[in-house]
């Protein structure tokens, strides 16, 4: 996945304290984010949040993999060709990792990912790129809000997922290319900008409709979120979550010479 802002709260382990097992409310017990993955996964409802959330990390890489190798077709030169051909690569070894992962953990891969299939799958249809500049800021707009979104779940898990969380999220070059690519083309014809503005305002809808979907349609991921497994988020805290993604949008859209 792809990502250049990456907000503040999403490395740092919060200090609410929850009993074992995740347990919120008992004073005194070590908050899961502080704990490892055999100590936090004793609690079944935490191991059912986080095998969802490999799951569904792990279907978005395969599917980031494949749109990216598709996208290289429209490259306008060689040089760019082979740039998406390597991103895609870094996506699947991403997704590699994630598989492998859920394997150790004693789940079987392609059921953890199969849940999250359709959503990521409409999600890809509903924003299927025109050309190559929409297919640019697609992977650089729409894949950022997905790692930001995952890297706020990330801060409250254990220390062994969350790791493995963030290392997957990491930027695989993307970022950078997309920017410098678009930035050019706006300013070889600044009438672009306008439409790549209107483009990119529909996949932040749709990103974020899709992230929403996705949690509600899977319990424990749900019950995580709003504090009744692991170190989760208040009502009030979500809210915030997603102010703070909606400003890293905004930072997104202004390197790339884009209104919000």
């Amino acid at each position: 996945m792809t990502s250049s802002d990456k907000p503040g709260t999403a490395a740092d382990a919060p200090t609410e304290t929850t009993g074992t097992a995740g347990t919120p409310g008992s004073a005194g017990a070590t908050p899961v984010a502080s704990r490892d993955w055999e100590s936090a996964a004793a609690d079944p409802q935490y191991r059912a949040a986080v095998v969802d959330l490999l799951g569904a990390l792990a279907y978005g890489e395969l599917a980031a993999f494949e749109r990216l190798a598709e996208d290289a077709k429209l490259a306008p030169t060689l040089a760019d060709k082979a740039e998406l051909a390597k991103m895609a690569s870094a996506e699947f070894h991403h997704f590699e990792r994630l598989r492998d992962r859920l394997a150790e953990i004693g789940e079987e891969p392609t059921g953890a990912m199969e849940p999250f299939v359709a959503a990521y799958d409409g999600f890809h249809k509903q924003t299927d790129p025109s050309d190559w500049l929409e297919g640019l800021v697609k992977a650089y707009v729409g894949d950022s809000i997905a790692s930001d979104f995952y890297r706020e779940v990330a801060a409250r898990l254990d220390t062994d997922t969350r790791e493995l969380v963030l290392a997957v999220l990491d930027d695989t070059g993307h970022a950078g290319f997309a920017v410098e690519k678009v930035r050019a083309a706006i300013d070889a014809d600044p009438r672009v900008g306008g439409r790549l503005a209107l483009w990119a305002r529909r996949l932040m809808g749709e990103a974020l409709s899709q992230s929403q979907r996705v949690v509600a349609d899977r319990d424990a991921l749900s019950t995580m979120l709003v504090g009744g497994v692991a170190d989760g988020f208040d009502l009030a805290e979500v809210g915030k979550m997603f102010s703070r993604i909606t400003e890293a949008h905004t930072k997104r859209m202004a390197a790339l010479g884009l209104a919000a």
